[in-house]
């Protein structure tokens, strides 16, 4: 095997050399803790660590003081359905497992937002809640959603719902400014843009609004008997020692992806020569930013082991995405998603290896 070509950027995109290079340039050269001591060292890491925060507020139109760094999406919806805990709970079947199992867990109700028939949120019909959770683009269908107009319509049902966005998919192909979206949570994952496993980013709108939920180290500023006093947001969020090495790199995959994002041309090429194979089914719209399918009389699974061994990564299962299959009518599908390093003739490949896979 000559090379292995990867087209699964949606699960998690590759590492550039810049995003490497930071990385271990931190641990070889610059690390220590944050927030835990005044050696020159640490002061370094506490820089870096604001200018990273302020890097990231400036990516998606907030401040500094309401940028959370957290282990991933994953962790960030635990964290805000915990906060907003016992009320109702709006959610929609393209959510991943991540943006709703939470909130199943901790919710007063859950309503289900219908969606119309392009499988977008039906602004027409959304429901009252107290909470409206929006996948702002589904990782099977890579369409992304009107947030500031499903924002809107949510709050004509109800002027105090908190609107809590999942970003993890929209991130990498759209500009995010949540001060125009209004929402008043927001969460992505540092792995889907470039960065590191390990690190995540949380929006809040108006943190001093509501209390952390995680405990320890960091967040203290004194306790006097029986009461706790806890130091400002960001810093009563982010209990404990914070993924620093991960961090350190998160603002370099933010400047490469601003300058190269994915490329939905080689998106759309593969999309048209799919429509030409009588056994392919494309269940994602063309103007997505992925291409989602299934072989007619072949099971996902098989045809991932097949194009596998051609040294093709894709994507094949239910993606956590167990809602949006029911609706297709599928257990599973087969996903290509493209990242900003992606060439023509890899898709070209696949293109011919599809073809001879199910020939």
């Amino acid at each position: 095997m000559n090379k292995i070509i990867y087209l699964d950027a949606a699960a998690s995109y590759q590492k550039s050399n810049a995003v490497i290079d930071a990385r271990v340039d931190f641990l070889r050269n610059k690390y220590a803790n944050s927030g835990r001591g005044i050696c020159a060292r640490a002061v370094d890491v506490d820089n870096m660590l604001e200018n990273t925060r302020r890097v990231v507020a400036d990516f998606i139109g907030a401040n500094a003081q309401q940028i959370v760094f957290t282990a991933g999406t994953t962790d960030a919806m635990n964290m805000i359905a915990r906060m907003l805990a016992g009320r109702v709970v709006a959610v929609s079947d393209l959510d991943h497992h991540s943006a709703r199992l939470p909130f199943e867990q901790l919710a007063r109700e859950i309503k289900v937002c219908p969606l119309n028939q392009n499988l977008d949120i039906d602004l027409n019909d959304v429901p009252v809640a107290d909470v409206m959770v929006i996948t702002a683009m589904s990782n099977v269908l890579g369409r992304a959603q009107d947030v500031k107009k499903i924002i809107a319509a949510a709050r004509e049902k109800n002027p105090n719902v908190i609107t809590v966005v999942d970003a993890a998919q929209y991130v990498v192909h759209n500009d995010i400014d949540v001060s125009a979206w209004g929402c008043d949570f927001l969460c992505w994952s540092g792995h889907k843009i470039g960065a590191d496993t390990g690190v995540g980013v949380l929006y809040i709108k108006n943190p001093d609004d509501f209390a952390p939920v995680k405990f320890g180290g960091g967040m203290v500023n004194k306790i006097i008997g029986n009461d706790l006093i806890l130091n400002n947001a960001p810093d009563k969020f982010e209990a404990g020692t914070l993924p620093l090495t991960q961090i350190s790199a998160l603002g370099v995959a933010i400047e490469e992806l601003k300058k190269n994002r994915p490329d939905v041309n080689l998106v759309r090429y593969l999309y048209d020569e799919l429509l030409k194979m009588p056994r392919v089914k494309i269940l994602s719209p063309r103007d997505g930013v992925l291409v989602s399918f299934v072989v007619d009389g072949m099971h996902v699974i098989d045809f991932g082991a097949m194009i596998g061994v051609r040294g093709v990564c894709v994507r094949v299962g239910n993606m956590c995405a167990s809602w949006i299959h029911k609706r297709l009518g599928v257990n599973g599908t087969i996903r290509v998603s493209v990242g900003g390093y992606n060439t023509i003739q890899e898709i070209k490949t696949l293109v011919q290896y599809i073809k001879d896979i199910i020939k």
